[in-house]
């Protein structure tokens, strides 16, 4: 954004000045404003809408919030954003996509103040006026804040977030309120029609009578229907945004969660617990709106009721209340069986999920019988809880049934019974039809209510279900604040131990080592020894270690998480890839990157020359599983996706140990070239991959048994010596020793 002192346009930079990509000023602008609450942004992460030219702030909100920042969009007047006064800065959306800083504003002389978003700090603001600023300015802004404390992400699943939840929708609430308190009162009036068409009409032949009837009748259907489909409309937008809200408020939460929760959790219980919050959704958007609504329809009624006949009302009330009164009483049984209902669906959903995460080995081993077995019997546990959940409800039904027909049925014969024989009851035909009419209104809302509580039952056990999921300790705090020094690489280790959690004996004790950036570090011992340990350290995913464990010299627990996982390529024994193109799996952690980055990032993983033998190229799709590329290939672009992002620190754990010899050699050249300018840390069972790394560490029992170069171990290390002959006894002399400079050349 140039000034205005140099061109008419605000949004312009200076006619020598090469002037950035709109879409560039405007990441840019939000990036700033970013950075005045402490928040890094990378715009290597911002991902844009789908077919978006410029972007959205829907786009730039969730940019801003998934780095732990707070938004909000809105849109403004010029009399609204003249007000904004000692403001930090605000990000204003100019109509060629770009955008502007504001920094300022001054409401007396009309004037606001606006920096250029790659201008240097000390470039002073320049004023703009209203009609220089509206020339370019679409009223869109954006406010970035900082965010306290642990926010809403934190806040327990219970009855508390569903209650904050529709709370947070009070104009819909409010609009669907005015509607149906209308719609409530316009219900009254056709039954009073019917009783003045029967007792007037009908009984004098009064036709004229009939004709002012049918006109008021004419106008509140319209009035009737037209606010019936007002209601319907704000109550479908209500219910869209519950669920939306509740949906995306799980799923944050679930991706909040740490690995090692996963990690111990059976993947089809988790889905199948999280899945009854969907439960608590239909319950919130169906039967508790339909009921609230319904209030209000009682409590204009009922008072007409009692006009028109006390006695009948007081029947009414009192048979509703009698209903209510069942249901309350088998609430308890009810809710013991409806929890062991949702339990055995949640079992038999997780074993269809087992059973299709791990169809290969099912079909492999022949063992659709015991799957089968094992469907039978949660499928028997389903039916059997769903039979004795659903003949208590036929009990409640069958006990409630006579008070059911009594209100529809009997209320009228004693009505009727009342009129004949009684002089001073008053009641005449017309006013007996219209109290039928409006009797059935409130029977339906008390027993409602009655069936709502009932249905609290099951909305208790399924948000008891997903709490216990979704309110583990997140990472959410870990995510979105702390530290992003420059990452160089190097690593110290001061006497660091850890226990998982549940073991009873540590997987590290006093582990001490250090390496300087730029090292290839090769991690080597016997299975169990605590090298994967090590690397979910490095990784973070592990946080509850003791000792010391630094990054470049600051603790790895201060470091942001997020932060620290970008900038660390990962690459496992077994990666899984994203069913999709090729080009969305190596983006998949940085979707704003373009495909020339893609393109480099393939060629140092060396899964160039595969990709362009596909079909596709870099559109080629990939299956689930990965089922359509080779162990190998699969590998390459687990590589590319870890490098695309160019990391200082790269952790590979046993990444060639699945691979054949041929790929394990393309692999390991790769990554050799890889590791110019780079800190690797290489786990590998098979030591000839690690003969040309810096330093190899030797753990044994979680701690460390020495730590050197190959020849340097070989001569020192029994535990490192014996590994390496038991590996490689074809390749060793008279004397258990590989001829000198024999494993260089074999690895080189």
């Amino acid at each position: 954004m140039g000034h205005p002192d140099q061109s008419e346009d605000p949004s312009a930079s200076g006619p020598q000045a090469a002037r950035p990509a709109p879409e560039l000023i405007r990441l840019q602008a939000v990036l700033r404003a970013a950075r005045f609450h402490g928040i890094d942004l990378d715009i290597r992460d911002f991902a844009g809408e789908p077919g978006e030219a410029t972007p959205s702030i829907p786009a730039l909100a969730r940019w801003v919030e998934e780095s732990g920042g707070a938004t909000q969009g809105m849109h403004l007047q010029w009399r609204e954003l003249v007000r904004l006064r000692d403001v930090p800065p605000v990000a204003l959306m100019f109509a060629d996509g770009s955008a502007g800083l504001m920094v300022g504003a001054d409401d007396t002389n009309g004037v606001i103040w606006l920096v250029d978003p790659f201008a240097s700090p000390d470039m002073p603001p320049v004023a703009v006026d209203e009609l220089r600023l509206n020339a370019v300015w679409t009223g869109d802004v954006l406010l970035v804040r900082g965010r306290h404390g642990t926010g809403p992400a934190e806040e327990r699943i219970d009855f508390a977030w569903l209650r904050r939840l529709v709370a947070g929708e009070r104009v819909l609430l409010r609009d669907v309120v005015i509607a149906s308190m209308v719609m409530s009162v316009l219900a009254i009036f056709p039954p009073l029609i019917v009783m003045q068409v029967i007792d007037r009409v009908v009984n004098f032949h009064s036709l004229s009578t009939l004709i002012s009837l049918s006109v008021m009748v004419t106008v509140m259907a319209f009035y009737e229907i037209l606010l019936g489909h007002a209601r319907r409309e704000i109550t479908l937008v209500l219910t869209t945004r519950l669920d939306t809200r509740i949906s995306l408020a799980v799923f944050d939460r679930l991706l909040a969660l740490p690995l090692e929760f996963f990690e111990r959790e059976q993947a089809g219980n988790v889905i199948g617990r999280v899945s009854a919050i969907y439960k608590v959704r239909q319950f919130m958007t169906g039967r508790l709106l339909s009921t609230f609504l319904d209030l209000f329809t009682l409590l204009v009624v009922l008072p007409f009721l009692f006009w028109l006949s006390g006695a009948l009302a007081w029947m009414t009330v009192v048979a509703a209340a009698l209903i209510g009164l069942v249901i309350l009483v088998a609430m308890p049984t009810m809710g013991r069986l409806m929890g062991r209902q949702v339990r055995a669906e949640m079992a038999r959903s997780a074993a269809l999920y087992e059973t299709v995460a791990g169809i290969r080995t099912v079909k492999t081993l022949a063992l659709e019988p015991v799957r089968r077995a094992v469907w039978d019997e949660r499928t028997a546990d389903v039916v059997g809880a769903s039979l004795d959940s659903g003949r208590m409800g036929n009990w409640v039904s069958t006990a409630v049934m006579p008070l059911d027909l009594f209100i529809n049925r009997g209320i009228i014969l004693i009505g009727a019974y009342l009129a004949i024989t009684s002089t001073t009851s008053g009641m005449e035909a017309g006013a007996l039809m219209a109290f039928m009419m409006l009797g059935n209104r409130v029977a339906a809302p008390l027993v409602g209510m009655a069936r709502l509580i009932d249905d609290l039952n099951e909305v208790r056990t399924a948000l008891a279900e997903a709490g216990s999921v979704l309110n583990r300790p997140t990472e959410t705090r870990a995510l979105t604040t702390g530290l992003r020094p420059p990452i160089h690489g190097a690593l110290s280790f001061v006497d660091v131990g850890f226990t998982y959690p549940g073991g009873a004996t540590p997987a590290l004790s006093d582990v001490t080592f250090s390496v300087p950036a730029g090292t290839m570090l090769g991690l080597v011992g016997r299975s169990g020894s605590g090298k994967s340990t090590i690397t979910r350290l490095l990784q973070g995913v592990s946080r509850s270690y003791t000792g010391q464990l630094r990054l470049d010299g600051i603790d790895l627990r201060e470091i942001n998480l997020t932060y620290l996982r970008r900038s660390c390529g990962v690459v496992l024994q077994d990666n899984f890839l994203f069913r999709g193109t090729i080009r969305d799996n190596i983006i998949a952690g940085r979707p704003g990157l373009t495909l020339e980055d893609v393109v480099r990032a393939a060629r140092m993983a060396g899964a160039e020359e595969f990709i362009e033998r596909m079909p596709a190229g870099f559109d080629t799709w990939i299956e689930e599983g990965s089922t359509n590329i080779s162990g190998g290939q699969r590998q390459r672009l687990a590589i590319a996706r870890a490098v695309i992002s160019d990391p200082k620190l790269m952790i590979l754990d046993e990444a060639t140990s699945a691979l054949d010899p041929e790929s394990e050699a393309v692999v390991n050249a790769n990554l050799r070239h890889l590791a110019q300018g780079r800190t690797m840390v290489i786990v590998s069972h098979r030591l000839a991959s690690l003969v040309a790394c810096h330093r190899i560490c030797v753990m044994d029992q979680g701690r460390v048994a020495d730590i050197g170069t190959h020849d340097e171990l070989l001569a020192r290390c029994a535990i490192y010596r014996t590994l390496w002959r038991q590996q490689n006894r074809h390749m060793e002399g008279d004397d258990g020793i590989p001829p000198p400079g024999h494993a260089q050349g074999d690895a080189a």
